[in-house]
């Protein structure tokens, strides 16, 4: 897998919410049990999205996340770098230190050229844009595939 854990289940909750309508709080345990994603693991998850501005949170009984303005209109690729860092995009596929044009690991030449049409494909998909499509096409958001698009 390309994307950390941390980063899979930032974007499936991010679209979880861009899916709502409305301008609703959703708490943190809703969208927990509706991934089937560890409370405690999302939360730190969806601390760190509100953070970089992406979510806004709202303490209380009736508190939760949604996205802010920024996350209506942030695309995967934001979010990705929000959670991972851009080293998926940066970085040699062996881990290998130096890699370049001067000091190649076997794979580099192959690496630079799928990391840019995953950088560019992930630049050009929103959340508000995904969230549309699964609900046209019943995409799944769940590994039983029991998320039910609104």
């Amino acid at each position: 897998m390309l994307l950390s854990k941390s980063c899979v289940y930032g974007l499936r909750a991010s679209l979880y919410l861009a899916s709502k309508r409305g301008n609703e709080f959703h708490s943190l345990k809703e969208i927990s049990e509706e991934l089937e994603i560890s409370f405690h693991f999302l939360t730190k998850i969806l601390q760190q999205l509100t953070a970089e501005g992406y979510l806004e949170s709202y303490k209380g009984p009736n508190g939760g996340v949604r996205l802010s303005s920024n996350g209506q209109n942030a695309t995967l690729f934001d979010l990705v770098i929000a959670i991972d860092g851009p080293g998926l995009f940066t970085q040699c596929a062996l881990g290998l230190p130096g890699c370049g044009l001067q000091e190649p690991c076997p794979l580099h030449d192959h690496w630079v050229e799928a990391r840019g049409k995953i950088e560019n494909m992930l630049k050009r998909m929103t959340l508000n844009e995904i969230a549309e499509e699964g609900k046209e096409k019943h995409f799944r958001l769940t590994a039983e595939g029991e998320f039910s698009w609104q």
